[in-house]
């Protein structure tokens, strides 16, 4: 059963809310579909919801939009401050074949199986873009230290800034792989087969698979640039040890020599 009429249009806005979204109240009620859930929001309105925080809105306006987060609210876990967002445009076409084109997608039929299939997407899409402007900071905040130690053949970074890089690299990395499984295909798509092309064209156009490449090879730079700077300050650190206890060595010989001389 299509979810909307033939040649309507309806704006799809995906937004990454927070850290995780806790769906455990939903699950039971108001839901259409699960994995991913999707829940009516009015009449010709629909959420999907995933539990890394990400959201997409089918048929929303700005007001209702915000209602629907206030709504929310309680249910986000570690809010995000700014919002990472992806917006398209869907349009039913029974004369058409499934397809993302023009910067719209189009659907023969807007089935709820379909539009799990866009949400799956989009949610992926605005984790990737959230995680591309994280790194982006993390490498930018990186690069300098990198420049610095092949201009003057030394690190100047603290510990505890190091230390917090390889943290966020790390945490990235996690939920890029644990969490989001951006790489995986939807559960979905054993049961309607016949989804395939459609999740291939749209994971083609918001090119999933070389973001994810991209923020890996970056991720791979970061935390190499990163272990390199700590094994030299580790190794700074190790060299002043030794210096210290060769000064001692060397101050406990002179104050030996000083009382045999006074004796």
């Amino acid at each position: 059963m299509s979810l909307y009429e033939s040649n309507q249009v309806v704006l799809v806005r995906a937004l990454l809310l927070g850290e995780r979204l806790d769906l455990k109240g939903l699950e039971t009620t108001q839901r259409v579909a699960t994995h991913p859930l999707v829940i009516a929001a009015g009449e010709g309105q629909y959420v999907a919801l995933f539990r890394y925080g990400a959201a997409v809105l089918f048929g929303l306006n700005s007001l209702q939009e915000v209602s629907f987060l206030k709504e929310f609210e309680p249910l986000v876990g570690q809010p995000y401050a700014k919002r990472e967002t992806e917006d398209t445009h869907l349009r039913v076409d029974a004369s058409a074949d499934d397809r993302a084109v023009g910067g719209e997608i189009v659907l023969r039929e807007a089935t709820v199986e379909r539009l799990q299939i866009i949400a799956d997407i989009l949610a992926k899409s605005v984790v990737l873009g959230y995680y591309e402007a994280t790194l982006a900071s993390v490498f930018d905040a990186v690069e300098p230290l990198a420049a610095g130690l092949r201009q003057k053949g030394r690190s100047g970074p603290r510990a505890r800034d190091l230390l917090r890089y390889v943290g966020e690299t790390l945490s990235t990395e996690h939920k890029m792989v644990g969490r989001v499984e951006v790489s995986e295909k939807p559960d979905l798509l054993w049961e309607r087969p016949e989804l395939t092309r459609l999740y291939a064209n749209l994971e083609d156009e918001y090119e999933l698979q070389e973001r994810r490449l991209a923020l890996e090879r970056k991720l791979d730079l970061i935390s190499r640039t990163v272990s390199t700077l700590v094994d030299l300050l580790q190794n700074k650190r190790s060299l002043r040890v030794e210096w210290y206890i060769v000064t001692l060595i060397v101050v406990e010989i002179i104050l030996t020599l000083y009382q045999i001389f006074l004796h």
